[in-house]
């Protein structure tokens, strides 16, 4: 446990720092999850690292097959945590594929991309 201290000590964040990025942190997944859960998806926290400000985070459901989701990640959701946050230095995001295609579509609409 001292090894933990003196490690967060030697980064220059505290506990009570890494706590309240953490509440930040998921208080801004759960003000975007709403915008995500009306087109069938949802967006999950997978993990932080508030030293470096690395963010990891996940598209579920309807976004699993929807053509724009990479679209949603890098323009929606890393630009809102960036911006918001400034200690958020990369956000890695990732899709939840594991679910069945036909499943998936039934949970919502997802993003409309014409066919030509």
């Amino acid at each position: 446990m001292t090894e933990q201290v003196t490690a967060a000590a030697e980064a220059g964040v505290s506990d009570e720092e890494r706590a309240e990025r953490l509440a930040a942190l998921q208080a801004l997944i759960e003000l975007m999850r709403p915008a995500v859960q009306a087109d069938g998806g949802d967006l999950m926290l997978v993990g932080a690292d508030v030293e470096t400000g690395e963010v990891e985070v996940q598209l579920q459901g309807a976004c699993s097959s929807c053509a724009v989701s990479s679209s949603t990640l890098q323009g929606g959701v890393e630009r809102i945590l960036r911006d918001r946050l400034p200690w958020v230095t990369e956000v890695i995001g990732g899709i939840d594929d594991s679910i069945d295609p036909y499943e998936s579509a039934s949970m919502g609409h997802g993003g409309y991309v014409p066919g030509y």
